[in-house]
């Protein structure tokens, strides 16, 4: 299997694991899911739950590179880009759709495929970029501070529209707005 193959793989993957990884919190509910999956239906909450899904599946399409004996550059590096961007450009893409119409699922689910294989092209570039110095310890910082983020604003929400489950009317875990 070669490496645009794996990519493949990887967005129809990645997409199919957001449904499990959706309601993950729901099912196990405890401190540490809190930080990786979403607590409730926010537009924040979902970004946790892809920048999670991106990291965890990358974990497989890994595998999947190894044992295809493929040879790949900036491994951590394009987990971090394809986490850390997928957050921004879905945001980028999903926003002005929102406020113009608003709730859709369907739009929901295009947009984050389309996200999806947008960040995965970006790491197929990265793995066929020059070996990037100290970008295995950089990553590795980077997807922690990420991750101490997002459990700290689920905790402690900004109160804008982005933190909003308008559909139980409360920020973040327990923050009711009553």
């Amino acid at each position: 299997m070669n490496l645009k193959k794996i990519k493949i793989i990887s967005i129809i993957g990645t997409f199919l694991l957001c449904f499990l990884t959706h309601f993950l919190y729901d099912l196990f509910p405890n401190a540490l899911f809190s930080i990786f999956f979403p607590v409730n239906e926010s537009i924040w909450e979902h970004m946790k739950m892809l920048f999670t899904t991106i990291i965890l599946f990358n974990v497989i399409e890994y595998l999947l590179i190894i044992k295809s004996n493929v040879k790949v550059n900036n491994y951590l590096l394009s987990c971090f880009s394809e986490s850390f961007l997928s957050v921004i450009i879905y945001l980028i893409i999903y926003l002005p759709f929102y406020y113009r119409f608003g709730e859709s699922m369907l739009l929901n689910f295009i947009v984050l495929f389309i996200t999806i294989a947008i960040v995965k092209y970006i790491g197929f570039s990265l793995f066929n970029k020059k070996e990037i110095k100290y970008q295995n310890i950089i990553s590795s910082i980077l997807i922690i501070i990420c991750f101490i983020i997002f459990g700290y604003l689920t905790y402690h929400p900004i109160k804008t529209h982005l933190f909003f489950d308008t559909m139980n009317e409360k920020y973040g875990l327990n923050d009711y707005n009553i």
